[in-house]
């Protein structure tokens, strides 16, 4: 089978390859075939590129023997092809500097037709800009990262025990997924039919809550769960004492759990010098992403919770233990693929801008 070129960079090109990706101002065209490249000289296949990119594997060798031939002046749009711009460079590069570093007095963020009007251009072509950039002002995503001061020691910690968990011993996942409301409907909805999604109103009536204490076991994926009226430290110890119960006498267990208040009560630190077995490990404040079972109520509240309605409290535990039931007899791990160390530097950088910010 025929083997496309090995590719060699120097410091200077691979140094400006990266910095093309890095660069805010770089065209998702030029983001591309730099990766392209990048990959192309850590040995990858053109298939590999094309794969992970997700691109056409011809588009992945034309770039190839482009940069083969000429380098990195072969990355670049040939003259005389494709349709003239319209507007400079400086006039894009603005365009491009408002939208990410500047706000409209009446608004928290551009739309096309602000900044259009703001520029002096049509809102189309801020829309063309926005797309060749992948900028999207109108969307936002929430984030928090830890400020705690043990963060790394956790971190490691908790993954070691998902990635290399110890012999003869049970690791859990456990937490309280609080104030699940049983919500009724005032009116019945539309059912689902061909052209016509199903429908329910907008509006409900609350008919009362529960709070349902959940330990997911990591190595089989089968779930501990209780529900009960409040999550204070004394239905926390119930639930402990019910995880006693329910798991082999002869082994130790591991709590992975948050660091809510109820978790640290004396009458819990004196409950867990009784049964030494039981180790707890906290996970970093403000990291809810390292506590497996939030993977486990995120799949409970999208297949039951969301769209079920629930004439009473009753109603809605029944569903909680219905859905339990079941997900226990078919049981699938949730399984932790990424190490500490990788994790550490993919949120290196968002510290970074996060301190740089401040």
């Amino acid at each position: 089978m025929r083997r496309a070129a090995q590719i060699n960079l120097s410091e200077e090109e691979r140094f400006q390859l990266e910095n093309t990706i890095r660069a805010r101002s770089s065209q998702a065209r030029d983001v591309f075939r730099a990766h392209t490249i990048l990959m192309a000289a850590d040995g990858n296949e053109n298939v590999t590129i094309a794969s992970e990119l997700n691109a056409n594997i011809k588009t992945v060798a034309l770039w190839r023997k482009r940069f083969e031939k000429n380098g990195l002046e072969g990355l670049k749009e040939c003259s005389g092809r494709g349709r003239k711009k319209t507007y400079a460079d400086k006039t894009v590069e603005k365009i491009i500097n408002t939208t990410l570093y500047e706000a409209p007095d009446n608004a928290t963020h551009w739309s096309t037709r602000s900044l259009a009007e703001q520029m002096e251009v049509s809102h189309m072509t801020v829309k063309r800009i926005w797309n060749a950039h992948q900028i999207k002002p109108h969307l936002v995503k929430t984030f928090k990262l830890s400020k705690d001061n043990r963060f790394v020691e956790k971190l490691r910690d908790v993954v070691g025990l998902y990635l290399n968990p110890p012999e003869h011993a049970l690791v859990l996942c456990v937490d309280e997924k609080s104030q699940i409301q049983a919500l009724d409907r005032t009116q019945p909805g539309l059912p689902l039919k061909k052209g016509r999604c199903g429908t329910m109103t907008h509006d409900y009536k609350r008919n009362g809550t529960t709070t349902l204490f959940a330990a997911l076991n990591v190595l089989e994926g089968t779930v501990i769960g209780s529900c009960m009226k409040k999550h204070r430290h004394q239905e926390y110890l119930k639930f402990l004492n019910k995880i006693k119960k329910e798991v082999p006498q002869d082994v130790d267990v591991h709590l992975i759990v948050d660091n809510y208040a109820t978790h640290k009560h004396e009458k819990i630190k004196s409950w867990l010098k009784w049964n030494k077995r039981f180790h707890v490990h906290f996970i970093p404040t403000s990291s809810s992403w390292l506590n497996m079972v939030e993977r486990f109520f995120g799949e409970l509240t999208q297949k039951r919770i969301r769209r079920g309605v629930f004439k009473s409290v009753n109603d809605l535990t029944e569903t909680i233990y219905d859905y339990l039931g079941k997900y226990n007899n078919d049981p699938k791990p949730f399984v932790w693929t990424k190490k500490a160390d990788e994790i550490l530097e993919s949120l290196a950088s968002l510290y970074q801008t996060a301190d740089n910010a401040v």
